[in-house]
């Protein structure tokens, strides 16, 4: 059965890296016969989070920007993948407002049971990820019915293009096809 698969690419750079694996995992799982849509956080208005706690009520943010629809696109997808670069040895920072900003979706009737992070590094050390996934686990530990269900790191690109003959993006395609 087709699944609702979000992909949110979180690097506000053209042609990132990150961008790349979100494409890869894309196209994966198009070939897979999924129903697909990437969301790009470039020339979006991301506010952050102010803490007020409203949207536990309202089931909505108070604050009017992009962030409101993009937490709904969240909230619809049956299977929702990051991709962000790795800026010291942690997930964007506008991977992490959007994270605050989907505080609505805890009191919520979601729909999401995989979470899957694709990350791009100019380091390549296999300890250069893991805070940023573990900053995730943080986020998806909120949801009783979620998991991680994967992660890809492409370690030492840095300059856009970089990851074009990186063994990562294959592993982000089959991990596309696979859900």
């Amino acid at each position: 059965m087709a699944k609702k698969v979000l992909i949110i690419s979180t690097s506000l750079r053209s042609g990132s890296n990150s961008e790349a694996l979100a494409d890869a995992f894309l196209a994966g799982a198009k070939t897979a016969g999924n129903f697909t849509e990437k969301v790009t956080l470039q020339q979006k208005s991301l506010f952050f989070c102010k803490g007020c706690l409203a949207c536990q009520n309202r089931k909505t943010c108070v604050i009017q920007d992009d962030a409101g629809e993009i937490v709904e696109k969240m909230r619809q997808a049956d299977v929702i993948a990051f991709a962000t670069p790795i800026y010291y040895y942690e997930m964007s920072g506008q991977m992490k407002t959007l994270l605050d900003r989907a505080n609505p979706l805890y009191s919520s009737d979601y729909a999401f049971r995989d979470i899957y992070m694709l990350t791009a590094a100019a380091e390549d050390t296999p300890h250069v990820p893991r805070r940023a996934i573990s900053g995730l686990q943080g986020w998806i530990d909120c949801f009783e019915k979620a998991a991680l269900a994967g992660t890809v790191f492409a370690g030492g690109v840095n300059d856009p293009g970089a990851i074009d003959e990186h063994p990562a993006l294959e592993k982000a395609y089959a991990m596309g096809i696979t859900i």
